[in-house]
């Protein structure tokens, strides 16, 4: 019997149990194991006690947590004060935000830990405590930080502030052997004869032991990056402190250099060939992959044809080969201000793949037609190869379509099918706004950099027709293939982002209702959980803990409409910024939810398979299909992809959010004194984090720099107010602040308030 059984099939039996509990010997019985049966059924229960979806609570007897609500599965955050919370991987019935963990219990693991903790405490207004269990999973095997000899022993000081125990070195562990010198960016690291020349260098360490019994991490030194203020180490700490791969193995590198550049005649057989079309890539100045190439005409029914080719990655990378391997490992690639670190390597992914102008390339090509208003009236897909007659820019093509005419002579054989893309894009956009899908169209900051890589300024980086003819094409491509997918039953990875969640909402229509504006979603409702208290005397107290319902109506169109009535008003910049934030993260998924933000009911990443492994994935999925009409990867392959895929994606946009936060921290460094026009965009007990008006850049002003009165954080409307003379600081208003401290380190900028602009209320009475 159990060799019909598997880890998901041995979980589901023990969950539909009374209570999620069994004993071992009931497991013997129920599913009639026996003899070497019994090696599996243990190496089963093992293997889910591991991965937390079992507790083991006594000797041979075993709960499924997700049955039980003593237990709970999470992310473990620490708090530079000691203390800590598990951040649950599902919704905990009768609790409310996440479980509080003290400081004897925090020191168990190490903050991003995957833990298994038990409820040991719960408050009538929901709030929990708890006790680490089990870690789960370790976050970090390697930390970077600052070497530091101490009397009473060698430490690293890691770079994650979050990470709070210091590192220990024992003695001959400091030193590497046959450390690699930092050359791929400029500068190499100092060789370290001494324990006494590592002080006060940046390392990168192994975890030997892991925090234990109140016992701090030991560790050894695999790698010395240099100093602190050297060239290129903000990159490097980063990398390595957000566990980026960025050296791809030999196997890898020497497979991707046997791969040939000229393609095979027999290749071309069962290709369309479309060398003839003049088809270009348009994308900005700086890039050096190209993934996709764009070409539009008009038919004589009066319909669009467009034309989205994609740089044919999975002829070249095939499931399971080196590549592949180190694909999927990265996930992504990751673009910082001065260098990026590739999902494939540069043979390929800037070479033998991109689209490159006056060379053949291999395509996977979706071929839509496309009517007047918008809508597909046909689709195909097919294998092709393209030779892309130009390489353009966003802002050649932009000069071109706005009549610049100089850049109209030098392409004056394409600024007839510009015109024609501009067309069809606006007509594209037009359908999706019709149809409800969330334009947030605000303005991104763009780092300056010097020779030495050291942030010089900072611009806004604005949107042109150009950037949405692109946009628009790929769109369409990517709701194209997951539809084609869909309706063919066969099982794919989807782009889903999901209903957002209704208290972020209710949160968000707070602090809207101060500028007079609304989604219009009326009152959130809620549903009401049970909780049962024990009182002093052993009475027990059933108490309703009220949430928001997570089945309320919104639709996208509730977004929609406000973006439009904000539209050029001042508080345009922040309420936008807040609804963002109050929408859920977009993710990967094998199951179909729709994407919420464009109002589509089935989409993709199909567009851009030299970065972003999902988008391979769909290419191997859809050519599959089109060769042998059946379906190539299961639904728990998807669903286990969709997972590793949406974590390594939030892994890179962290790393490049953290890189340009201490970028712009390091350009503020020799601004200590100066004063800026900021607006307030969210508020705390400690104070309120203010975004400066003209940089992009954000900073706290904490509370107890206010000295004209004694402050208070009034939560139920969110606003800091002065006890004395009620002068209230909100959200959304514009202050006048001074820079009073740059601190590279912690990358956090503090100011001070100098002069506070206009209020959006009045004055409260006294």
């Amino acid at each position: 019997m159990l060799r019909d059984i598997n880890d998901a099939a041995l979980l589901a039996h023990i969950r539909k149990l009374p209570h999620g509990r069994a004993s071992y010997k009931q497991l013997i019985k129920e599913l009639r194991v026996s003899g070497d049966d019994r090696a599996k059924l243990d190496t089963s229960l093992d293997r889910l006690a591991g991965l937390g979806e079992i507790v083991e609570i006594r000797s041979d007897h075993f709960i499924a947590v997700a049955e039980n609500s003593e237990y709970v599965t999470g992310k473990l955050t620490l708090h530079r004060d000691g203390y800590g919370f598990l951040i649950p991987d599902r919704p905990l019935e009768g609790i409310a935000g996440d479980v509080f963990l003290p400081p004897k219990e925090a020191e168990k693991g190490m903050h991003g830990d995957r833990v298994l903790a038990h409820i040991s405490r719960q408050s009538r207004e929901g709030r929990a405590e708890g006790e680490i269990v089990r870690i789960l999973h370790r976050a970090h095997t390697t930390v970077v930080g600052e070497f530091r000899v101490k009397r009473r022993g060698n430490f690293v000081i890691p770079s994650d502030e979050r990470i709070q125990q210091w590192i220990e070195i024992p003695e001959g562990l400091e030193i590497p052997r046959g450390h690699t010198s930092r050359d791929r960016v400029g500068a190499s690291a100092p060789d370290a004869k001494s324990v006494e020349d590592l002080d006060g260098m940046i390392v990168n360490t192994e975890i030997l032991e892991f925090p234990e019994n109140g016992e701090g991490p030991v560790g050894r030194v695999i790698e010395i990056l240099g100093y602190p203020d050297d060239f290129g180490i903000d990159v490097e700490i980063v990398i390595r402190k957000h566990h980026l791969p960025h050296e791809f193995p030999p196997e890898a590198t020497e497979q991707a250099q046997r791969i040939s550049h000229e393609i095979p005649p027999d290749e071309m057989t069962g290709r369309r060939d479309f060398r003839s079309l003049d088809i270009v890539t348009i994308d900005g100045e700086t890039a050096r992959d190209f993934d996709d190439a764009v070409w539009v005409d008009r038919l004589a029914n009066g319909n669009f044809a467009l034309h989205v080719h994609i740089a044919d990655v999975s002829h070249y990378v095939k499931p399971g080969s080196p590549i592949d391997a180190e694909a999927l490992f990265r996930g992504t690639s990751v673009y910082f201000p001065d260098r990026a670190v590739p999902m494939l390597p540069v043979e390929l992914s800037t070479d033998i793949c991109s689209l490159r102008p006056q060379e053949d390339r291999l395509v996977l090509s979706a071929l839509l037609e496309i009517d007047r208003q918008g809508a597909v009236v046909s689709r195909d897909f097919t294998k092709g190869i393209i030779r892309s007659a130009e390489r353009m820019t966003y802002t050649n093509v932009f000069r071109a379509l706005e009549g610049d005419a100089a850049m109209r002579d030098h392409y004056r054989g394409f600024v007839g099918r510009f015109e024609l893309m501009r067309e069809l894009a606006l007509i594209l956009n037009r359908k999706r706004t019709k149809r409800g899908s969330i334009d947030f169209d605000m303005p991104e900051a763009n780092i300056e950099l010097d020779l030495e890589g050291q942030m010089i300024g900072v611009t806004r980086s604005e949107r042109n027709i150009a950037h949405r003819i692109i946009e628009e094409f790929m769109l369409a491509a990517n709701e194209a293939v997951a539809g084609y997918l869909e309706d063919a039953s066969i099982p794919s990875l989807y782009r889903i982002h999901e209903m957002p969640d209704p208290k972020r909402v209710s949160d968000f229509e707070e602090i809207a209702a101060h500028f007079g504006y609304s989604l219009g979603v009326g009152a959130i409702p809620v549903r009401k959980f049970p909780i049962v208290q024990r009182k002093r005397d052993g009475r027990k107290v059933r108490k309703d803990l009220s949430l928001p319902r997570e089945d309320f109506a919104i639709s996208s169109r509730n977004y929609q409409k406000l973006i439009a009535k904000i539209a050029g008003k001042p508080e345009e910049r922040i309420l936008s910024y807040l609804m963002l934030r109050s929408l859920k993260q977009a993710r990967y998924s094998n199951e179909n939810k729709g994407h919420f933000a464009l109002a589509a009911t089935a989409y993709t990443h199909f567009t851009s398979p030299i970065r972003r492994y999902p988008d391979l994935v769909v290419h191997r999925i859809l050519t599959h299909y089109l060769d042998e009409r059946q379906s190539l990867l299961d639904e728990e392959e998807l669903h286990r992809l969709g997972e590793d895929c949406s974590f390594t994606e939030r892994r890179a946009a962290e790393a490049e959010r953290e890189l340009i936060e201490w970028k712009k921290v390091r350009f503020m460094e020799d601004r200590v004194g100066d004063e800026f026009d900021a607006l307030i965009i969210s508020t705390a007990k400690f104070g309120f984090f203010v975004e400066l008006t003209e940089l992009f850049i954000e900073g706290l002003v904490p509370i107890d720099t206010l000295a004209d009165d004694r402050y208070l954080y009034h939560e139920p409307t969110r606003q800091v107010i002065g006890v004395r003379t009620r002068r209230t600081f909100s959200v959304g208003d514009a202050v006048r602040v001074r820079l009073d401290r740059a601190d590279a380190a912690e990358r956090k900028l503090q100011f001070a308030i100098v002069e506070v602009g206009p209020k959006r209320g009045k004055r409260k009475k006294r």
